[in-house]
């Protein structure tokens, strides 16, 4: 097992890593502030309605719309006035899923040609851009300490045909913005990735749980775990533009879900 999140990024003694998760409301994002906060680390999240979520008392609450530059930028000054640094960055926020009936229609897998506008402007903006600009805030800081790691959270759709066209054009951006980032962010000891869970137990998926087989899910505090995991590598460098699956760095550094089962990752074949 990996050893604590704030030993391992270059902390001051005594000073736990600062880490922002955006999109923290619910589901996955919850599940990583929750993980990172009980690993030491003093955590920030994001969300519209981040202030009545299920979180931990320590998490620090920053209500915002990441469809909003003027919130996005305003939490990462409050950030640096209380703290100066960032360690950790988990790219989170996303849109998209909401509205997939319309009009009495499943919207979700239908052609492009008749998809909803809205749907590519709420997955670009809330997905590829809210993380372009979180990590354009965050980079001078992560710069300025010469470590950091940024966590883009995506999936399959990138390289496969899943869901709709507008699903992969917004997870594929998702990856390159990763793999680019940690181009021009390698002299500077800045880690980035691209993670990728697998079905996640979230709020939604549960109230849905009769349409989804189970047997293979993963928990939100599983990819919290996935998240911990990485932040605490010491090598965790030689990843950096890498594109992650969650349920294989189980295995590879030793850590199961919250029921002690170990996922099986997906590959692109059956994801």
């Amino acid at each position: 097992m990996a050893t604590s999140t704030s030993e391992n990024m270059d902390s001051l003694p005594g000073e736990a890593a600062v880490a922002l998760v955006t999109g923290a409301s619910r589901g996955v994002g919850r599940g990583i502030a929750e993980v990172l906060s009980q690993s030491g680390t003093t955590v920030y999240v994001t969300g519209r309605s981040v202030e009545a979520a299920d979180l931990p008392d320590a998490v620090i609450r920053v209500p915002c719309d990441h469809g909003d530059d003027v919130q996005a930028l305003a939490a990462f000054d409050r950030i640096r006035r209380e703290h100066g640094r960032l360690d950790i960055l988990v790219n989170n926020a996303w849109a998209g899923y909401e509205r997939m009936i319309e009009d009495g229609k499943f919207t979700w897998p239908l052609p492009f040609w008749e998809q909803p506008l809205w749907r590519w402007d709420a997955m670009m903006t809330l997905g590829a851009r809210a993380a372009f600009v979180a990590s354009r805030e965050a980079a001078p800081m992560m710069i300025s300490a010469g470590s950091g790691l940024i966590v883009n959270l995506s999936f399959w759709a990138a390289r496969k045909h899943l869901g709709n066209v507008l699903y992969g054009c917004a997870k594929a951006a998702t990856d390159k913005l990763s793999a680019d980032m940690a181009q021009e962010l390698a002299p500077h000891g800045v880690t980035v990735v691209s993670l990728y869970p697998g079905l996640v137990r979230t709020e939604a998926v549960l109230a849905a749980a009769e349409a989804f087989d189970l047997s293979n899910s993963e928990s939100p505090q599983f990819i919290g775990r996935a998240v911990s995991a990485l932040a605490a590598d010491p090598a965790i460098a030689k990843r950096s533009g890498q594109v992650l699956v969650a349920a294989q760095l189980g295995i590879e550094y030793g850590f199961a879900d919250i029921d002690g089962r170990q996922p099986r990752p997906l590959s692109l074949a059956d994801a």
